[in-house]
């Protein structure tokens, strides 16, 4: 979409004829496998398989089962508009990931889908020691790298000439308004929690934009200089004329003894630079 690269760390993982595969590439390959193997899992009645692999809370805290924390993301349900949004989601992440992944580099934009992937599930499991909580869902997740997107290009416009940081907000309100009409509490934490973590991942590697409360609140916490107090230089002296006429004592006794003719050319000027100052002081 742009191309515009910052980061000395992005190049392609690997190269398909003259296209480039990179990060994002491929992990919307592994999505679509998944969603593909999710639905023949369906198609031959063995669902309940699935639910070995959705995040649930009871499972990963009393029977230590954590590759929930991980699975939760790549199960694609294959009913209703299930797919549908499947698709929407993996052309987000390829629409917008690679910008991101171009922009932050290689391992800033893995790090950045591996907080999106277990810091929400973090919290879930943590909620978990109250009430049970569960989710099979990437949603929350590729819609925060449309925010990590929106973040780094703000003002970007989309159809009917609106910029993203707009559409963002857009989106991000009518899925708190549907949380709280369907008093479903868990997608609410979950979408703000990828939203604020997109956004100030981005804003901590400097990419974002100027937000002044955010630079005072890192201004606070950040290490004051040190400064070091430098010694004054004492004055220059002027030269001793009891210096001057020990330097110009040994050329004039090299002329009493040897002539004027025996002088090099650095003691002859030595010589004429005491004159001139002898005739200056006699004036």
């Amino acid at each position: 979409m742009f191309g515009v690269t910052t980061s000395d760390d992005y190049r392609p993982v690997a190269w398909m004829g003259r296209y480039p595969v990179d990060v994002t590439t491929m992990l919307v390959g592994v999505h679509v496998v998944c969603a593909i193997l999710t639905a023949l899992v369906f198609a031959v009645s063995h669902s309940g398989v699935v639910n070995y692999f959705v995040f649930d809370s009871a499972a990963v805290l009393s029977g230590a089962q954590v590759w929930r924390l991980i699975t939760y993301a790549f199960i694609h349900l294959p009913t209703g508009s299930g797919l549908l949004w499947f698709a929407i989601e993996m052309y987000i992440l390829f629409a917008f990931g690679r910008e991101v992944e171009r922009f932050i580099g290689q391992r800033a934009y893995i790090a950045l889908y591996l907080v999106l992937l277990l810091l929400p599930v973090a919290v879930l499991t943590l909620w978990g020691l109250w009430t049970r909580t569960a989710i099979a869902s990437s949603g929350a997740l590729h819609f925060a790298i449309f925010v990590a997107f929106a973040t780094i290009y703000p003002n970007v416009e989309f159809f009917l000439r609106i910029k993203a940081k707009w559409v963002a907000l857009i989106l991000a309100a009518i899925g708190t308004l549907s949380a709280l009409a369907a008093h479903d509490w868990q997608t609410l934490v979950v979408l703000w929690i990828s939203i604020g973590a997109a956004f100030l991942f981005i804003e901590l590697r400097g990419a974002g934009p100027e937000l002044a409360w955010w630079n005072a609140l890192k201004a606070r916490f950040a290490s004051k200089p040190k400064y070091r107090v430098v010694p004054k230089m004492p004055p220059m002296q002027p030269a001793d004329p009891d210096d001057v006429s020990a330097s110009i004592d040994p050329i004039l006794d090299k002329i009493s003894k040897f002539g004027i003719g025996s002088l090099t050319a650095s003691e002859r000027r030595q010589l004429d630079r005491e004159r001139e100052r002898l005739l200056k002081k006699s004036q």
